[in-house]
């Protein structure tokens, strides 16, 4: 069988429900600067997380099947609900890397507790699959006092954020925070896992609220997804060896223009800030059944 050669100055591909993977693109640029992206956000089928595991597998095959026409080196599932239920069809059906949130988050999450008591937040068909609560465990695995872990489904999060409510004195998301907070903290979890890209835009409320209960540690599932992902492109020498600014194709399954301004907003562009010249936004829509 010959081996798949890939060439390492090929895009990153990245795909999530909607808005929220940016976050992990954020990190990545961050990162690594001289790397190119390609994004594509389902934003005509979102949100993910109350679909069912079908559904969402036949979508994640199609995003995927996507970025790979795109020629990318590896495959970065920016998406909690789709890491946690279609991560095995993925990896399966591609010979490229293929990078999901639940691990490496979990495994941060696993490193920095101090009680052992881990707090994870997702969207409910994240929640529902236990991913996140099965690899703490099997991490737990190692310690003679293992790891527990308190999931809490956050239906209302992903909503809010895609519909703008993420400035940091929005009541109506603080609100919903404290709720989703309460079994957390009453639980004595000190770490709390962001399962889904999208609560990192509302990080600043969520520390807030999370602060004024515990000194505990709050898990940027984006951030440690692109660190796995820099640390794997390192492994297998597929960094890119460019030394200028990488490129950032964007994509989406619906309206651009409605995109491109909230996608502007979750990468932290500004008028102040020319970095949104430097993305590319596709003036057409993908029709993502085609694929």
């Amino acid at each position: 069988m010959t081996e798949n050669i890939i060439d390492r100055n090929a895009p990153i591909g990245v795909f999530d429900s909607g808005f929220g993977g940016l976050s992990a693109v954020r990190e990545l640029q961050a990162l690594l600067p001289s790397e190119n992206i390609v994004y594509f956000g389902d934003t005509a089928r979102v949100p993910y997380g109350t679909r069912s595991r079908d559904t969402l597998r036949k979508y994640a095959v199609q995003d995927a099947n996507f970025l790979a026409s795109n020629n990318v080196k590896t495959i970065v599932i920016a998406c909690g609900t789709v890491s946690s239920v279609a991560y095995d069809i993925i990896s399966e059906n591609y010979d490229l890397p293929v990078v999901g949130i639940v691990s490496p988050a979990c495994k941060a999450a696993s490193e920095v507790t101090r009680n052992g008591i881990i707090g994870i937040w997702g969207t409910g068909a994240t929640i529902k699959s236990r991913s996140f609560e099965n690899e703490i465990n099997r991490l737990g695995e190692s310690r003679s006092e293992g790891f527990r872990s308190i999931a809490v489904a956050c239906p209302m999060l992903v909503p809010l954020i895609e519909n703008g409510y993420i400035d940091e004195d929005c009541e109506m998301t603080s609100i919903a925070v404290r709720e989703y907070l309460t079994d957390i903290i009453s639980a004595g979890a000190d770490t709390l896992i962001l399962g889904c890209t999208h609560y990192p835009l509302i990080s600043d409320i969520i520390e807030r609220e999370w602060h004024k209960f515990s000194d505990g540690k709050i898990i940027n599932s984006g951030e440690k997804t692109a660190l796995e992902v820099k640390r794997i492109l390192h492994e297998k020498d597929l960094l890119n060896d460019g030394v200028g600014k990488g490129y950032l194709k964007i994509y989406s399954s619906d309206d651009m223009e409605t995109f491109s301004h909230q996608a502007k907003i979750f990468l932290r562009y500004t008028d102040k800030n020319s970095g949104s010249e430097e993305a590319y936004f596709s003036p057409d829509k993908i029709e993502i059944e085609k694929y």
